[in-house]
């Protein structure tokens, strides 16, 4: 691990951890990153370990280092390491979050135009499960979620605020500090979706005002897949109880009882793969090395880089809402299809992705959407790697 100013970030060394980065245009960091060799170095060292001594010998062997996963994404978050805990990837933290309030008929979820396939299907449910009722708050001018018409659609039958800060189909980036703090001074539990947030700029809980926030290791985070978390603030935390428990998160303490744990390990189960986790720890030590504004300010120049480049094409449309831009660069090319783009692309050595309408369904039937291509440039991209992109798509004309 190399530790480094958060002003003064060393490209050459951090893309000397990354090796694939050499040969290809890699801009899909929004879908799965390419992981720093520390990353990966520190999981094939703990599989190494398994296959000597075994799972069990292993993890006794690593418990510091894996207890101090916990620590990592607690500074990530600006969190307590009580409040974190840890899951196979980020829908099933948002679920182990959602699924332990006790919905009522006539409850009130309020959310957003934009909010993700996964998260809108959990509200779906609970609609035909307990007769929970669905508010969509209306978009600003610049097609971000309102946080004033938020405030306006708010009543004592409000029972959660459940927002994605950074939706998946573009480069919008809601609200989110802004809607915490309403959600704060009304009383009202809000989860923030922060899949896209975590590891491209910062993520502060205490400055975003949420109660649970959820994220993913294997996106701008560069961690692997199968891994995620869920951060839930102590003082909610003691009200929820998960919707499903083992004898991890909630010990058999008598032979007619248990007794959840006091922090957030109680949406845990025994059982886990201890080689991601500590490749998940080390990814947001990383990460944290480099800096998060940093990190931040390069995503947003290469990121308006592309903008303009594709911007300039005639035969190119870009999609992205509102007026603070993430790097998620969503566009169609006239007259081509996303599939032979994507095939095209690939060809090329240039790594791009797409992204379905049925994924924020509700943002794309309002725009009338087709597939979307999606460009999602990391800090580890050079400007050449923009440059070559935008050739390409210059090039389909």
């Amino acid at each position: 691990m190399f530790h480094m100013a958060a002003s003064d970030m060393d490209l050459e060394q951090i893309r000397a951890d990354t090796p694939a980065a050499e040969g290809q245009a890699f801009l899909l960091s929004a879908g799965a990153s390419l992981m720093p060799d520390p990353v990966v170095e520190a999981m094939v060292a703990h599989l190494r370990l398994e296959q000597g001594i075994g799972g069990y010998g292993a993890a006794d062997r690593e418990q510091a280092r894996l207890d101090a996963v916990y620590d990592s994404v607690a500074g990530l978050l600006n969190a307590n390491r009580d409040e974190i805990a840890l899951a196979e990837n980020a829908t099933v933290a948002w679920q182990m979050a959602f699924y332990a309030f006790d919905w009522r008929p006539g409850d009130r979820i309020l959310t957003g135009q934009s909010e993700y396939a996964a998260n809108f299907v959990a509200y779906l449910q609970m609609v035909k499960r307990h007769g929970v009722v669905i508010d969509i708050v209306p978009n600003d001018v610049s097609g971000a979620t309102d946080p004033q018409a938020l405030a306006r659609m708010i009543d004592d039958r409000v029972r959660l605020i459940s927002i994605t800060w950074l939706p998946t189909n573009g480069g919008l980036i809601n609200p989110a500090a802004a809607i915490g703090g309403i959600a704060r001074g009304a009383g009202i539990p809000y989860l923030l979706d922060a899949c896209q947030a975590v590891g491209q700029m910062p993520v502060d809980v205490e400055a975003l005002g949420c109660d649970m926030l959820t994220g993913t290791g294997r996106k701008f985070l560069r961690g692997p897949r199968g891994t995620g978390f869920l951060y839930v603030r102590r003082a909610l935390l003691e009200r929820l109880e998960p919707p499903m428990i083992d004898h991890f998160g909630a010990p058999w303490t008598s032979s007619a009882g248990y007794t959840l744990r006091p922090d957030a390990r109680r949406f845990e189960t025994w059982e886990n793969n201890y080689a991601a986790r500590l490749g998940l720890g080390v990814a947001a030590d990383y990460a944290r090395a480099v800096g998060l504004e940093a990190i931040a300010a390069r995503c947003r120049m290469l990121a308006d880089r592309l903008r303009g480049g594709l911007g300039g094409l005639a035969h190119v449309a870009l999609h992205d809402l509102g007026s603070d831009l993430s790097a998620i660069v969503s566009f169609s090319v006239r007259d081509r299809p996303v599939r032979q783009v994507l095939d095209q692309a690939a060809a090329a050595q240039i790594v791009i992705g797409a992204s379905p309408p049925a994924s924020t369904r509700l943002d794309a039937e309002a725009r009338d959407l087709p597939m979307v291509l999606r460009a999602s440039p990391h800090y580890f991209n050079v400007e050449a790697d923009i440059d070559r992109l935008v050739a390409f798509c210059a090039g389909l004309a």
